[in-house]
This record gives C-alpha cells, sequence and structure tokens, in this order.
C-alpha cells in the first residue's frame, strides 16, 4: 500500500494540472517534476507529466514517463482494459499506448539496424520477427509446448530440451580441468562467506513459490559467483584463479549488464528447485557437476538428466524445468551461460544490441523488466 499522499504534495499536483490546462507548460512540467520526485508512484499525475512533455515538444522523455505511467497503473490492476480505466482517462490512456508502442518500436529497431544489413535473409527475418514477439506486436507460435521464454524468444532455432556434445568443443577443456576446479570449490565451501542465496526471495513466506525441502531442513539454494547480470565478481574470481582463467577462454554468452551468469551452485540437502522457464532461448545453461550425491537429478522438459561428475550438460532453460537433491549431503555444479550454438556471430551480436537497448530503455524510465 502507498501511504496517503500529503496536503502539501495534493496542493503540488493539483497546481501542476491546472498549468497543463491552462497552457503553462515550463510550470506544469516543474511542478510534475518535483512532486512525481516526492511521490512517484502516482501514475495518473505522471500520466498527464508524460503528456505535458510531449506537447511541449520533448518527445523522447514523453515516452518514457508514458511507459512508466502504464507501468505503474498495470502492476496495480489499472488501464489493462476498458473496465479497469476511468471513462475521463481512456483517450490519454490510449493515445499512451500507442505513443509507447510507436516509439520502442523505433529505438529497438535502430539498435539492431546495424546488424540487419549483415545477416542473410532468413536470419533478418528470425531478428525482426524476435522483435515483433518482444514487442507484443504477433503472437510467437512456440515449436514446442514446453517452452515459455519469460523475456526474448527468438524463433527459427532448432529446439530440443538437451544440446549434443558435439556442439560445444570447449566440453573438452572443461572437463579436463574438474579436479582442479573442485579444490578451489573445496577452499570456499570451506569458508561459505561470500555464499550468496541464488535466488532474491523477500520473505520467508516467499520460499515454498520456489523451493521444496525434505526433512533434512530447510530448503537452501546458495552460489559463489564468477559472473551475475554480466558483473565480473573480482573478488571471487581471485579467490578461484584457475577456475576464472578457465573462464576467461570460454565462449560465454555476453551482453554489458545482462549476461553471462557464472556461479558454483550449492543445493542443500533436501531441496527440490520447482519448475520454472528461464529468460531466453539465445543463450543456454551449462553445468558441469563437481559434487552429486546420490538421488539428484535435473529435469527439462519432463527428460530426466542425473548428473555425472566431471561431465557436461547443456539445456534450453526456457523449458520447463526443476533440480533436486533428494541426498542428506551438498550438491554442487558450475553452472554457465552460453551462446545458443544454432546463432551465427552476427545475431549474437545483434541480440546482444537488442537485450542492451531494452535494459537501457527500462532503467531510463525506471522500469525494472524481465530482461
Amino acid at each position: 500500500m502507498n501511504a496517503p499522499l500529503t496536503p502539501a504534495l495534493e496542493s503540488e499536483f493539483a497546481a501542476a494540472r491546472n498549468a497543463l490546462e491552462a497552457g503553462r507548460l515550463d510550470e506544469a512540467i516543474g511542478r510534475y517534476a518535483a512532486a512525481l520526485a516526492a511521490a512517484p508512484e502516482v501514475f495518473v499525475a505522471r500520466l498527464h507529466y508524460a503528456y505535458a512533455l510531449e506537447t511541449a515538444g520533448r518527445a523522447d522523455e514523453a515516452l518514457l514517463q508514458y511507459y512508466r505511467a502504464i507501468n505503474q497503473a498495470q502492476a496495480r490492476g489499472r488501464w489493462r482494459d476498458e473496465a479497469t480505466t476511468a471513462p475521463a482517462l481512456r483517450p490519454l490512456v490510449l493515445h499512451a499506448m500507442g505513443f509507447v508502442d510507436a516509439g520502442r518500436r523505433r529505438r529497438f529497431e535502430a539498435a539492431i539496424a546495424p546488424w540487419l544489413t549483415r545477416l542473410d535473409a532468413a536470419a533478418r527475418d528470425r531478428l525482426t520477427r524476435c522483435l515483433g514477439f518482444y514487442l507484443g506486436e504477433i503472437a510467437p507460435a512456440y515449436p514446442d509446448p514446453r517452452q515459455r521464454p519469460k523475456f526474448l524468444y527468438y524463433p527459427g532455432l532448432p529446439t530440443t530440451p538437451y544440446f549434443a556434445r558435439e556442439l560445444f568443443p570447449w566440453y573438452a577443456e572443461l572437463e579436463a580441468n574438474t579436479e582442479t576446479i573442485r579444490a578451489e570449490l573445496a577452499a570456499v565451501l570451506a569458508d561459505r562467506a561470500q555464499l550468496e542465496p541464488f535466488l532474491k526471495i523477500e520473505t520467508p513466506e516467499e520460499v515454498p513459490k520456489y523451493l521444496g525441502g525434505g526433512p533434512q531442513g530447510r530448503p537452501a539454494w546458495d552460489a559463489f559467483f564468477f559472473y551475475r547480470h554480466g558483473r565480473r565478481y573480482d573478488d571471487n574470481c581471485a579467490r578461484c584463479p584457475c577456475t576464472a582463467a578457465l573462464l576467461d577462454r570460454l565462449p560465454l554468452a555476453r551482453i554489458p549488464e545482462h549476461a553471462p551468469e557464472v556461479c558454483f551452485s550449492v543445493l542443500a540437502p533436501g531441496t527440490h528447485i520447482l519448475k520454472h522457464h528461464g529468460s531466453t532461448n539465445t543463450r543456454l545453461v551449462t553445468h558441469l557437476p563437481l559434487i552429486v550425491p546420490p538421488d539428484c537429478a535435473l529435469d527439462v522438459g519432463g527428460e530426466r538428466h542425473v548428473w555425472q561428475e566431471g561431465r557436461c550438460v547443456t539445456f534450453d532453460d526456457t523449458f520447463e524445468h526443476e533440480a533436486w537433491n533428494r541426498s542428506d549431503q551438498t550438491r554442487v555444479v558450475l553452472i554457465l551461460d552460453v551462446w545458443n550454438p544454432h546463432l551465427g556471430a552476427a545475431e549474437r551480436e545483434a541480440v546482444a544490441a537488442l537485450v542492451t537497448a531494452i535494459r537501457r530503455f527500462n532503467r531510463e524510465s525506471g522500469v525494472i523488466g524481465e530482461d
């Protein structure tokens, strides 16, 4: 619940609205900006602020504010359809939605434009359809009903829960260094100060939505990150220098502020990671199993895989998947984000440019999205 507005803020929003209606755009914009800085959750005021910016010819700023207002309203169950939109606001809300649709397409098309000339016709079609899916302009027809990307779907790629080993020639070096990596893992497990929860779960009541437990005790999924959201954890890499040097030689999926995610994934005894879907099929998840007690497994799309220590497995996590450790010991795998091998080099660069543009737009608008 949002705190009620103070009388002073209510007065400031009213003054901003009066200035807008009187055509005093500079005054309206200044008042709205100041009041929204103090009460950023007032989405109706943000809608009018965006309209003032648009009317003043500040289209780029208006786009960001319209988008934020729409997201704030819809997060509260408003502006989802005619019934959830106040009649007096409907014309402006519909205008804002059209403005946002056109503006986002324009920005994201500009981001991928340099790569379109480098792609063949089939790849250009895949990339442009990917953008259309993301913008909600066309509905994706997934080739496998088990697949549901939460963020970005790239069409036209071979679809399978698990991927053939032959597609990853770098497996050989990674697997050959299993003992070296495991020795550095042992030092991490002996001093767990740098472990952190893999999932950012806000309250204990939310844990059962993501993790199941057994009689062994409280479920826990922890991680020792080498990279998270594309950011290198320098201190952790220094603690495991051989592993870090090896990672530097691997073809990880690299997108600034987005990928890769690389970590020792530590699953406590009795913990069950419940069924869920990943973000995008443009990147895959590789596991190098390091400590695998009995009765531990991964299930992707209903196909079970039992980890073997020192033997990599790569899967598409946009398929519904789950994992469990039903033993009374800790299970650890090294998790790596890698590019889908069916994407060509130019397509990877185009995807990176698109994701970067999406992240930048969301950050500038103050909206946190699934990216």
